[in-house]
């Protein structure tokens, strides 16, 4: 694969080593592991939403992964579908994505394997205090979209088929709306810049409320509409997942430090980590590796089942 293998010195400038540990039998927590003996020096090329990287959160918790194995975590910030797009080509090991559909998309096909859920936030409609539209307070995020076409209210997109896009059309879609027109603006950018952009316009945008958080002190928007951790709806939920690039597809990919990368991330220790993050005192994201009564359905895309080829 010339093209892909030149791709990838651009993006990691590092070759690939033989690995003899797996997440499955390396010790992943606990410092002064040694583990990682096969891998130093070894460059890990993760793809990533904007959400993970903007908020500072890979730079807070990738350090004790570098240390304990000896290598590097190339994190690249891209939109979701962006960062998908990149994976399928070659170009990464690891992806860290929050769109579920486009995730499943992407295993279907055979590009990514072993899933694990990760983490959660929610998204949040946050407009001027003023709320030309009114949409304070709703406790249904399409009736709030709805209620902003009508009034044709001016609202920023970020038109970028990232996670925070996918779901956004998707509630349009719910809405019964087909956003369109002078007051829609479709800018093709990442959570940060539509933030921006909508504090410029005094509008509405959609946001994960990590982002939001991060970038509150600067812009003068408001939360107008809350998800479900504030008791808001349902359908503004926002799970990540992680998972590796299958080494069938592309046999570049550095498949064992990816699921070492895995193994780390759903750690106690690392979940806790992912907890204890905060931003002007309030916490980003939530831990979702472990729990008592695991959802197997983490593993494999939505309504795949063994028996699936014969219905």
């Amino acid at each position: 694969m010339p093209g892909t293998m030149q791709r990838r010195k651009f993006l990691q400038g590092v070759g690939l080593a033989a690995i003899a540990s797996t997440a499955g039998c390396t010790q992943l927590t606990g410092s002064g592991s040694e583990g990682g003996a096969g891998v130093t020096g070894e460059t890990l090329t993760l793809t990533t939403t904007t959400s993970t990287y903007d908020t500072g959160l890979l730079d807070a918790i990738h350090p004790e992964f570098e240390e304990m194995y000896g290598v590097t975590v190339d994190a690249v910030a891209q939109g979701t579908g962006a960062a998908l797009e990149t994976a399928r080509n070659g170009d990464s090991d690891i992806v860290m994505v929050h769109a579920r559909g486009l995730e499943d998309e992407f295993m279907r096909n055979g590009y990514g394997i072993n899933r694990r859920d990760l983490m959660f936030n929610d998204f949040v409609i946050v407009g001027p205090e003023s709320d030309p539209a009114g949409i304070e307070g709703m406790d249904s995020a399409t009736e709030a979209l709805a209620t902003i076409a009508e009034e044709q209210a001016t609202f920023v997109s970020r038109g970028d088929n990232s996670g925070t896009h996918t779901k956004e059309l998707n509630l349009w879609e719910a809405a019964g709306v087909e956003p369109g027109g002078d007051w829609y603006q479709e800018i093709g950018a990442g959570m940060g810049e539509a933030l921006n952009n909508a504090n410029q316009q005094g509008a509405y945008t959609l946001s994960d409320r990590g982002t939001f958080i991060s970038q509150r002190s600067e812009i003068d928007l408001t939360i107008l509409v809350q998800g479900p951790i504030e008791g808001g709806p349902e359908s503004l939920s926002n799970p990540y997942g992680v998972m590796a690039v299958n080494p069938a597809v592309h046999e570049n990919a550095n498949y064992d430090l990816a699921m070492a990368y895995i193994g780390w991330i759903t750690s106690p220790a690392a979940q806790d980590a992912i907890s204890n993050y905060t931003m002007n005192g309030e916490q980003l994201f939530f831990p979702r590796a472990l729990s008592e009564d695991p959802d197997f359905q983490q593993y494999v895309p939505e309504g795949w089942s063994s028996n699936s080829s014969s219905q």
